[in-house]
């Protein structure tokens, strides 16, 4: 029986895959289609996407720029966790999925639609991402997902589909297909092509938003980072706004070769994928934020973040922004950065990163107790005994023995 909807919103890029969604809605289920774009800094002109669906005959069209809303609020909170997945990836798909999520089913509701529809296939982890945070924000919503219902199952069939339907197909996607990439302000993703085979390397002119290391300039580029509670604030004494602040990383750290990660990755559903990854602003934010937080965590807190940094990186990645245990760490994350402010100053050269200083009047770093020159404050006999009952466990056990 064929299902019935009256409206369904669509994630929609205006891209050749969304496109032919879209046009697989509309003949499938014979209702009103509704597209929605966010604009999060993926580099692409969203006007497109607006002249595509008007095309293909949509009425309501929803194109909104979410930059700030999504660094501010999805970016940063992520950042003060200092998160990397399986210690490498920086999230940057991961994390821009529960803001499209939420506010699709915004407009959903606004427009009193029984469903929406994504784009992701039925291999990723992006269709979870995506559903997780549907349901997170209206149970009852209906969710199509068009690569797990369709019979489009090869490219062929659905070159031949836009062609019977008559949506423009470019050139790149006629020959050899094209790496499939995501893209927004954080980050830069690569799949497919050559990628598939771990045992190759990738093609240099592949990368959108960075300079090999190898042609980057052979002077280094010093800039200071200002912080205040865990988040950035001002570039080289120039406050900015989170987009801007990152948008102007990005430029930086892409002129200096930073930000590139190869990388076979262990996706939610359980096979294994291969990667690449520029995340230029990002790798220099890492850096930044973990010398400013030297400075000014103490050890039980420093330490305690290190260990459940991993557990919330997973969450991210898995799809859960919107779970009660991911709120539950991030309300323990933001409380770590009360007194996380100052000033760090770091190198940019040729695809490294190096910390020249950091400063905070928050500082716990303390010149009379590390000092190796006369001092009054530390009395080095206090550790004798300090190490005599930390060894005491270890000195029974051997005598057990």
């Amino acid at each position: 029986m064929k299902k019935k909807y009256k409206k369904i919103v669509l994630a929609f890029s205006g891209g050749l895959d969304t496109s032919i969604i879209l046009k697989w809605l509309q003949e499938k289920f014979d209702c009103e289609v509704i597209t929605f774009t966010a604009d999060i800094g993926q580099g692409v002109e969203v006007d497109e996407a607006r002249e595509k669906a008007k095309m293909l005959g949509v009425k309501s069209i929803y194109i909104e720029d979410l930059s700030d809303v999504f660094v501010k609020d999805y970016v940063f909170p992520m950042f003060r966790a200092n998160a990397l997945y399986e210690g490498q990836y920086l999230l940057g798909t991961s994390i821009a999925r529960p803001l499209i999520a939420k506010r699709q089913i915004e407009i959903a509701n606004k427009e009193k639609a029984d469903a929406v529809s994504h784009g992701a296939t039925g291999k990723g982890n992006d269709q979870i991402r995506f559903e997780l945070g549907y349901y997170a924000n209206n149970p009852n919503i209906k969710v199509i997902a068009p690569w797990r219902e369709w019979n489009l199952n090869s490219r062929n069939a659905l070159l031949e589909y836009a062609k019977r339907h008559n949506i423009p197909v470019p050139k790149d996607k006629l020959d050899t297909p094209p790496y499939s990439m995501d893209a927004n302000i954080l980050h830069t993703s690569y799949e497919g092509k050559i990628l598939e085979d771990p045992s190759k390397t990738f093609s240099e002119d592949m990368f959108t938003r960075s300079v090999s290391p190898n042609e980057a300039p052979d002077v280094e580029t010093k800039i200071n980072i200002d912080f205040a509670k865990g988040d950035p604030v001002a570039i080289n004494d120039e406050q900015m706004s989170p987009a801007d602040l990152l948008r102007k990383l990005n430029i930086l750290g892409g002129e200096n070769g930073i930000g590139r990660l190869d990388i076979v990755e262990n996706r939610f559903i359980g096979m294994k994928s291969r990667g690449v990854y520029e995340t230029p602003g990002g790798t220099i934010l890492l850096f930044a934020r973990r010398a400013i937080e030297s400075l000014t965590l103490d050890k039980g807190s420093a330490h305690l973040k290190e260990e459940i940094m991993p557990r919330y990186a997973e969450l991210i990645y898995n799809g859960f922004w919107f779970s009660p245990e991911r709120e539950m760490l991030q309300a323990l994350i933001n409380k770590s950065q009360t007194h996380v402010s100052g000033n760090v100053v770091v190198s940019l050269y040729k695809g490294n990163i190096q910390i020249l200083s950091r400063s905070s009047k928050n500082s716990l770093y303390s010149n009379e107790m590390a000092t190796f020159e006369e001092e009054s404050k530390y009395d080095q006999k206090d550790a004798d005994g300090f190490i005599k009952l930390t060894a005491l466990r270890l000195k029974l056990l051997k005598h057990r023995t």
